[in-house]
C-alpha cells in the first residue's frame, strides 16, 4: 500500500480495512450495511467501550500500529471476560489525520483482528473520521451463555481474593521504555500487547466467583471498586503475590520497588475475583488476600495497612502513567 489516508479517501480506507477482517459464527451480518447483526443466544448483550488517544495511551515511536490494535482490542475484550461473558464482537471508531500513511490504519486493523481471534470474537463494523490526533475507540460485545453476570458488588466477608494473569509487567515495561531501553523484551512486549486470560472470566463464573474485574488501573485501585460496590474491606498479602526475579532486577536498576508496579500498575488486564472460601480453584488462580467486614480502615489494605501509591486515574495528577 502506498499513499496517505487522505489520498485513499474515506470509502477507500473503509474498503481496505474491512478487506482484512475475518468472521465467526456469531456474526450474522458483518461490515457493509447500516449496522451489523450479531447473534445473542442468551438474549442479553454485555457491552463495554474504551478509547485510546495518541500521546496519552500510546506512542508511535514505542509501539507499532499492530501493537496498538492488539492493545485496543485486548483492553475492551478483557472487560467482557471480567463480567463472566464470552466476547463475540467488536466495533471500531477511528480518527486519523489525512496525511497518515495508509499502512498505519491497515496494520492497526490487523492487530485488532488478530486479538479478536484470540478471544473468539470478530470486528463487525465501525466508522472512520478525519482528525488531528489518532484516536481509537472500541466497543466490545459479549454473550453470557445463560449465566448471571459477575459484577463488582457481590463480594462477601470470608471470601478469598484470587488472581490469574500477569501483574506489574506492563508498568515495568513502561519504566523500561521511559528510560530509552527496549529490553527485557518480555516486559516491553507486555506493555505493548497485553495478554488477558479471556477464558478465566467465564471459568471464574462457573467456579462460583462472587465479584470480578480485570486489572486495568492497578490491582489496589480495581479491587477498590469491588470493595466500594460490595461494601467490604479487602486485605492483600504481599508475600503471596509473585514478583519475577527479572522484574526485581528492573526495579533495582531504576530505583523502584517492584511491588509498586504489581499493586499500582495497570494495563496487564489480569482477572481478579473473589470466591467463597471453599471454592476449588485451579492452579492458575493464585489466592492473594481475603474479604473482611468493613471498618474505619481504607477499603483495600496491604498486609493490614493502607497502600498509598494509588493507581491510574485519567483525570488525576500529571498523567505520569500515560505514555
Amino acid at each position: 500500500m502506498k499513499g496517505t489516508v487522505g489520498e485513499l479517501g474515506e470509502f477507500g480506507l473503509i474498503r481496505e480495512l474491512t478487506s482484512r477482517l475475518t468472521t465467526t459464527p456469531a456474526v450474522r451480518l458483518g461490515p457493509g450495511d447500516d449496522a451489523a447483526v450479531v447473534a445473542a443466544p442468551d438474549r442479553r448483550v454485555v457491552a463495554s467501550t474504551d478509547i485510546l488517544l495518541e500521546g496519552r495511551h500510546f506512542r508511535r515511536d514505542w509501539s507499532t500500529a499492530y501493537d496498538v490494535g492488539r492493545k485496543a482490542a485486548a483492553q475492551n475484550l478483557a472487560d467482557i471476560a471480567a463480567m463472566g461473558a464470552v466476547p463475540t464482537a467488536l466495533l471500531l471508531g477511528l480518527v486519523v489525520p489525512a496525511d497518515l500513511p495508509v499502512t498505519w490504519p491497515a496494520e492497526l486493523m490487523d492487530g485488532i483482528r488478530d486479538e479478536c481471534q484470540v478471544a473468539g470474537a470478530a470486528v463487525v463494523g465501525g466508522d472512520v473520521v478525519r482528525g488531528d490526533t489518532i484516536t481509537v475507540a472500541i466497543t466490545a460485545l459479549g454473550d453470557l451463555r445463560n449465566h448471571e453476570p459477575v459484577t463488582r458488588s457481590g463480594a462477601q466477608p470470608g471470601d478469598v481474593v484470587a488472581v490469574t494473569g500477569w501483574l506489574g509487567w506492563s508498568a515495568a515495561g513502561h519504566a523500561v521504555l521511559s528510560r530509552g531501553f527496549r529490553s527485557p523484551r518480555a516486559f516491553v512486549e507486555a506493555h505493548r500487547r497485553p495478554e488477558p486470560p479471556y477464558h478465566a472470566g467465564p471459568a471464574a463464573a462457573g467456579l462460583g466467583a462472587t465479584a470480578m474485574t480485570d486489572v486495568s488501573d492497578g490491582l489496589v485501585a480495581d479491587l477498590g471498586h469491588i470493595a466500594e460496590a460490595s461494601k467490604v474491606r479487602i486485605d492483600l498479602r504481599s508475600a503471596d503475590i509473585d514478583i519475577p526475579s527479572q522484574m526485581s532486577d528492573i526495579g533495582q536498576a531504576v530505583g523502584v520497588d517492584p511491588l509498586q508496579w504489581v499493586l499500582s500498575g495497570g494495563e496487564d488486564h489480569a482477572i481478579v475475583a473473589t470466591f467463597p472460601p471453599d471454592a476449588k480453584l485451579p492452579a492458575r488462580w493464585k489466592v492473594i488476600g481475603e474479604v473482611l467486614n468493613p471498618s474505619a480502615l481504607p477499603q483495600v489494605t496491604v498486609d493490614g495497612a493502607p497502600w498509598a501509591h494509588g493507581g491510574w486515574d485519567h483525570f488525576g495528577g500529571d498523567g505520569k502513567n500515560a505514555e
